[in-house]
């Protein structure tokens, strides 16, 4: 602990890279050299940023649902993320009868707050290196297996150590491609209870037509509370919980910004590529990507063809629709940066200056050869890689075929039991199925199951594709999930009530899921070994690529810990074709409520208005919130380095106080997540002022406003 505290005492004083490139671990900023922090404007103190003594801006942060991150905006515990973060929630809790997704909700009291079943949030209490203690035991001449059972055996002993017998949860991360290591120690709080959401037409102003553009116009936030027992500890849900009395609470700042200002991101990133090399990215490109792009979008057709046919189906595959569509254009919008920015051709140019240091004396033996080993690694995954991507889309997509596989497990147990052991069993088993059926539309799956095994048939290599979805006859899976056991939930429940061994074993779908499963397990050990040395080499090659450049500071890529990106708020360059709806185009930093009504179309999925909305912008009634030019500010860039994982994040300010959520980044530097482009890499951000309007004006809810820090 305390040397955790007497390195963090440097933090933040040195840089070398532009701030607004890197997604720094709160502890490993101490590398860094050449400019200041302080110089771009940050007016904190690294102990005010990071602390594990007293409290501190990580304080505020979480990592919501495990897939976004959230801020904690006052002291009983309320938070703030994007509505796209909230969207499975919102949709969860929502019924064609009280359809939230679609007209909004804000509770009026605490007890009029919807618990989140399911959700948590996690808080991160403190953090530390523990590379030396795992590479001293590790060595480039070990296989595979030995080298993964003593880092299991280390990640055991650490998370032993640091849990507290279980009130803290321990995740230890290699980075670097497994060349270093870090624990993290969590608290994670359970009860979670949705309190406002703007409506869909607010909250997904856009659509996907807007989703990776900018100039945009969309109110992205929810608001959530975290609830704890009555010692403030994190419990289950319980009518008996307490809001939290968090250790920080985010200042809300409504002064507004300037392009120049300081900004800074806290946040969770899911997943960078930065050190991938020029072979990777061909392969992502030209092989991976569009397999993935092609899988989504027929996904995405069949869900929408049902979706528009019935309310409760649209609620329920909102959230499924929502996520594919974002990865869909975001796969697509990758290919075509890479391509336009001439990517490959960059990472070429860097690994032929690797190659050079490579060769030289004292490094040949451990580095000569090991871009060629990894190119040599790509050309034999090329076809099972692409395998891979029609694979995950179809496992995702294809419900009936994990709910027969799993489902499948779980009555093959139930009928082996007893009476009695079947009664202790009933009460679990009948939850799992309301579990899944209560979301699912059979006729959707039925015709899912049938598209996405007929495109995997026809495009992935037989030299490496499932045995077993090779033979089905793509054009009656429908029927046969159909005649199954698992087609519904009255079906389901009926087996329940009237267990049957044999009839499981016999079951067709049952047996389609089984084999595919188990083909893809054999495809896993027929490349283990292909896997195990492009995971050597990788590691290898990124250990030379630092090693080469010593006085450079690398940061690691991001694998869903916390980070912070400083930066300032920025424009984007200069584009024909762009439309900035009135605002000059030296100002398109930001968008307003003037563009947003520019926007609207009467009737239409994506750019309708609340009438409501409306009414409020033709008057003006703006309130504390308007910008002091006058305008109603919804949007605005900062040059940040962020990714998906980011969504939600708190744009702050130099004094800490926070001033938007980060929520989109933009076409033109789709290829972010494998290289930042100095020029294009820009992060789309909600104006909290916005935030605040839409809570008080809009939603009339201003109590929650009065639980909040103004800064004005």
């Amino acid at each position: 602990m305390k040397r955790i505290f007497l390195l963090l005492t440097f933090m933040l004083s040195f840089l070398q890279l532009r701030a607004d490139e890197g997604m720094w671990l709160l502890t490993m900023i101490k590398r860094l050299n050449g400019v200041d922090y302080k110089k771009e404007g940050l007016k904190l103190t690294p102990e005010e940023i990071y602390s594990v003594n007293n409290s501190s801006l990580k304080d505020a942060i979480v990592q919501f649902g495990g897939g976004c991150t959230g801020e904690i905006v006052s002291k009983e515990g309320l938070l703030f993320t994007n509505h796209h973060c909230g969207y499975g929630q919102i949709a969860a809790l929502s019924t064609p009868e009280k359809d939230h997704l679609t007209n909004g909700f804000w509770a009026m009291k605490k007890s009029e707050e919807i618990p989140a079943k399911g959700l948590s949030v996690r808080f991160m209490i403190r953090m530390d290196d523990v590379s030396q203690r795992i590479n001293a035991k590790l060595n480039n001449n070990m296989s595979a297996e030995e080298r993964k059972n003593i880092i299991d055996a280390e990640y055991k002993a650490i998370q032993t150590e640091n849990s507290e017998n279980g009130k803290y949860t321990v995740v230890v991360k290699d980075f670097y491609n497994g060349n270093e290591f870090y624990y993290f120690v969590y608290q994670d709080f359970k009860d979670v209870r949705l309190v406002g959401t703007p409506p869909n037409a607010l909250g997904k102003f856009g659509g996907d037509t807007d989703n990776w553009e900018w100039p945009r116009h969309t109110v992205d936030f929810s608001v959530f509370r975290v609830y704890a027992d009555a010692n403030g500890n994190p419990a289950e849900y319980s009518t008996n919980n307490v809001p939290m009395k968090p250790k920080h609470a985010l200042p809300i700042s409504l002064k507004g910004y300037q392009p120049g200002d300081f900004a800074m991101i806290l946040g969770y990133p899911g997943r960078t590529n930065r050190f991938l090399t020029s072979y990777g990215i061909e392969q992502m490109v030209k092989k991976d990507y569009p397999a993935w792009v092609e899988a989504s979008k027929l996904a995405m057709d069949v869900m929408k063809k049902y979706m528009d046919k019935d309310q409760a189906t649209k609620l329920h595959y909102a959230s499924q629709y929502a996520s594919v569509a974002n990865y869909w254009k975001n796969r697509q919008g990758t290919i075509d940066a890479v391509e336009k920015n001439q990517t490959i051709a960059g990472k070429r140019a860097l690994e032929e200056k690797y190659k050079i240091w490579a060769v030289m004396p004292g490094n040949e033996e451990t580095y000569g050869s090991v871009l060629d080993d990894i190119r040599a690694n790509y050309q034999q995954m090329s076809d099972r890689n692409v395998e891979r991507n029609y694979s995950q889309q179809l496992q995702r997509n294809a419900k009936y075929i994990m709910v027969a596989y799993q489902l499948g497990s779980l009555f093959k147990t139930y009928a082996d039991q007893d009476d009695a052991g079947k009664t202790a069993m009933k009460t679990k088993v009948t939850d799992a199925i309301d579990k899944v059926y209560d979301t699912f539309n059979p006729s959707l799956e039925g015709e899912m199951l049938n598209s996405m095994v007929e495109l995997y048939q026809h495009k992935v290599n037989k030299e490496v594709a499932s045995a077993t979805l090779l033979k089905a006859d793509s054009k009656t899976l429908s029927t046969l999930a159909f005649e199954s056991i698992f087609a519904n939930k009255e079906s389901a429940l009926n087996f329940v009530n009237n267990p049957d061994r044999l009839k499981i074993d016999a079951d067709p779908l049952r047996k389609l899921a089984n084999g595919f499963v188990e083909d893809q397990k054999l495809l896993g050990e027929k490349f283990s070994k292909i896997d195990d040395a492009f995971a050597k080499n990788s590691r290898i090659f990124l250990d030379g690529l630092r090693k080469s450049q010593p006085d450079k500071a690398f940061y690691p890529d991001a694998n869903s810990t916390m980070r912070l990106t400083g930066g300032t708020i920025d424009t984007l360059p200069e584009r024909t074709d762009r439309n900035y709806h009135g605002i000059a185009e030296k100002d398109n930093y930001y968008t307003d409520t003037k563009g947003m009504v520019a926007k609207y179309k009467k009737g239409d999925e994506e750019f309708d208005l609340p009438k409501r909305f409306l009414d409020l912008v033709a008057k003006k009634d703006f309130g504390p919130y308007k910008d002091k030019k006058g305008y109603m500010p919804v949007n605005f860039l900062s040059n940040n380095d962020i990714t998906g994982g980011n969504s939600g994040s708190p744009v702050l300010d130099a004094n800490g106080s926070l001033i938007g959520l980060a929520f989109d980044g933009n076409s033109e530097a789709l290829s972010g997540d494998i290289i930042f482009d100095q020029k294009w890499q820009k992060t789309i951000n909600v104006d909290v002022r916005m935030v605040l309007w839409t809570i008080e004006k809009y939603g009339k809810a201003g109590h929650l406003i009065s639980e909040m820090t103004l800064v004005k």
